[in-house]
């Protein structure tokens, strides 16, 4: 439990780094498209550029095919969209640690 406060607490700290955005979706959104999948969305200069990386026990997996960019972007603005603001995401966290 030590350990969990201790990355939780971390977690809000880098949460204050200008370049850093943590967004919380809480239980109540229901489940949501790519539950349990890593993801990393890397946007190029133009969107042809833009690139997703999936890990799996594998490794990871790079897609950059125009319909499967838009699935992810589409399930990033739902998340996007479901998630608490970036403020109310740190005050849940914080009252998870009961520093709040």
């Amino acid at each position: 439990m030590k350990v969990m406060r201790a990355q939780l607490l971390h977690l809000c700290e880098t949460s204050e780094l200008s370049h850093v955005d943590v967004r919380v979706v809480p239980f109540s959104s229901g489940a949501f498209p790519g539950a349990g999948q890593a993801l990393f969305y890397a946007e190029g200069i133009v969107p042809q550029l833009d690139t997703v990386q999936l890990d799996s026990a594998h490794g990871p997996g790079f897609t950059h095919a125009p319909a499967q960019l838009d699935k992810y972007r589409s399930q990033l603005d739902w998340m996007d969209r479901a998630s608490l603001d970036s403020r109310k995401s740190r005050d849940f966290i914080l009252t998870l640690t009961g520093t709040r």
